[in-house]
């Protein structure tokens, strides 16, 4: 084990660094979830009351634009620094999806239906995970585009055609709602009321996750940190941290 990956029981998991960017990102998208759908939502009593509140549908307007360039540098600098680690630092892409995380899922079925012993063996990162980091990451790249066109709708239309504009509102409206959605009863789910890690997930607070759910859900890298096979990691003495009896 390097350095300060293991402690007490409990595997590093996020560096200070990542911790960070994602409360960054929290902050952000709830100001631009909060300031949007009140947007949306316009007839909506509590949308009013906010509009006023924030001192009126011009300043509500400015302060959504102003968070999405926010976004969009947290973006851009998240983008750059994961392709920067690849090419030059050789850091192994491990968010890539990839065929292993479809057999996992199928895994996984065949585990909750009682035709397997184990849950899928993943690695870094499960395949719900990628699936959701890929697709909250797509739609923020759809929000930045349709965001630019709605902004400046009549330098677009100079050089675009205009029907561009009422397609990049319905695109940025609803591609918004999705991502709130995904967020809010996915993510949240899986950070706060999962039965396993209820009442809180505390490894994007502190950067450390329990052995035991390292075992659980993360075997392979496990594996790969203690420079064991997996077959050593997920040995019939653990397996039972897999059993949901």
């Amino acid at each position: 084990m390097e350095g300060d990956q293991i402690k007490e029981g409990y595997v590093r998991r996020f560096s200070f660094y990542r911790i960070i960017e994602h409360w960054l990102h929290a902050v952000i998208f709830a100001i631009l979830v909060v300031t949007g759908l009140s947007q949306r939502f316009y007839s909506l009593d509590v949308s009013q009351l906010l509009v006023m509140y924030l001192g009126g549908i011009d300043s509500v307007r400015m302060i959504h634009r102003v968070t999405g360039l926010f976004l969009a540098f947290l973006l851009i600098e998240h983008v750059f620094v994961a392709s920067y680690g690849i090419l030059f630092r050789k850091w192994k892409p491990l968010i890539m999806i990839t065929k292993k995380d479809f057999s996992d899922a199928i895994d996984n079925l065949k585990y909750y239906l009682n035709m397997k012993d184990h849950q899928a063996y993943c690695d870094r990162y499960g395949y719900k995970q990628k699936f959701e980091y890929w697709g909250i990451l797509s739609g923020l790249l759809v929000m930045m585009g349709t965001g630019v066109i709605l902004w400046f709708p009549a330098t677009v239309s100079r050089f675009l055609p205009g029907e561009l504009i009422p397609a990049a509102k319905v695109m940025h409206s609803n591609e918004a709602f999705l991502i709130f959605l995904i967020i809010a009863l996915w993510h949240i789910y899986n950070a706060i009321f999962n039965p396993e890690i209820f009442p809180l997930d505390t490894s994007i607070l502190t950067g450390y996750i329990s052995w035991e759910r390292m075992v659980r859900e993360h075997p392979a890298e496990l594996a790969r940190i203690e420079g064991k096979t997996l077959q050593e990691i997920v040995h019939p003495e653990h397996r039972e941290k897999f059993r949901r009896d």
